[in-house]
């Protein structure tokens, strides 16, 4: 099937993926544009793991301030070089981080950063929880490892669904801007200030 620069420029549009990364996609797939999406976000996934151990020791510190300054965000960002550092994408990424910090209240960016009594308190509450209601105590393990869940991507950045975007996680947005941008990124770390907290 002939591939038209209409399909490509469409594609491209929509992915922000090289014209050469577009053409070779839509060719995959016989000109599908969804499922061109789709070849071009697991070819991005699998380049973003090769960048993952590279050092990424530039970026910036974002800040974001609510309106009627009672809320606040800093947020670091950081990649592989001060170029990426200082493109529209990256600042534009980093304010996004930055606001939806503020939207969303994570407690950390990922799972292995919660406290060991934090989550033992939100298990130990669940137990409560479905012993009043009278289950079964094999049956309370495997509720609690659900719910245990669902208190992960509730708490951690890396979980969360993104605010401007609910299809798609943190961690999703994060891969995609790394496959775009061509250099490793990582969240490192944030601070949420709320007045009278």
């Amino acid at each position: 099937m002939a591939i038209t620069a209409a399909q490509v420029k469409e594609l491209r549009d929509i992915t922000g993926a090289g014209m050469m990364d577009c053409k070779k996609a839509l060719s995959e797939t016989d000109g599908n544009i969804e499922k061109a999406i789709e070849y071009l976000r697991k070819k991005g996934l699998q380049k973003v793991e090769k960048k993952a151990g590279r050092q990424t020791s530039e970026g910036i510190i974002q800040s974001y301030i609510h309106p009627g300054s009672r809320l606040g965000v800093l947020v670091e960002i950081n990649c592989e070089t001060d170029f990426v550092a200082r493109t529209e994408e990256f600042q534009r990424f980093a304010k996004d981080i930055a606001m939806h910090i503020a939207a969303s209240k994570p407690l950390a960016i990922e799972r292995e950063q919660i406290s060991r009594e934090l989550v033992d308190k939100e298990l130990e509450i669940y137990r409560a929880q479905m012993r009043e209601q009278g289950k079964p105590e094999q049956i309370i393990e495997k509720i609690i490892t659900g719910k245990i869940d669902k208190y992960y991507q509730e708490v951690c950045l890396m979980e969360q669904n993104f605010v401007k975007d609910p299809d798609k996680t943190v961690k999703e947005l994060l891969n995609e801007k790394i496959s775009k941008l061509g250099e490793n990124m990582a969240i490192r770390r944030f601070v949420r200030y709320q007045l009278g907290d």
